[in-house]
């Protein structure tokens, strides 16, 4: 796994903790919720990470389009897939997600070593 990757994944992880940890009501309901959302359901869970990515990049959250990048891979979205995904992101949010997607290319790399 590459440092990229690692580095994102360990500080996700831990700071996730620090806030559940926290025990307040209403953002560990939302995590649930969060969590709940990408269950499978009448979309199947590949479905719904490819939306999360195309909304992640137009909103242009990076920790959110790396997320998003990592559970595509996890549920076999192809290179081919991942760059239709950034093309419709590119189209909806127009060119100033150029650079989220340089980025986001990036973390497909690295998840590819």
């Amino acid at each position: 796994m590459s440092d990229l990757v690692k580095d994102f994944n360990d500080y996700r992880a831990r700071m996730n903790d620090k806030i559940t940890g926290a025990n307040n009501k209403v953002l560990n309901r939302l995590f649930n919720l969060d969590t709940n959302t990408y269950m499978e359901g009448a979309l199947n869970v590949k479905t719904k990470e490819m939306l999360g990515l195309v909304a992640s990049m137009v909103l242009r959250c990076d920790d959110c389009i790396k997320y998003h990048v990592g559970k595509c891979k996890d549920e076999g979205v192809t290179t081919e897939e991942i760059f239709e995904i950034f093309a419709v992101a590119n189209i909806v949010g127009g060119t100033i997600v150029i650079p989220h997607t340089r980025r986001a290319v990036e973390y497909w790399e690295a998840l590819s070593q």
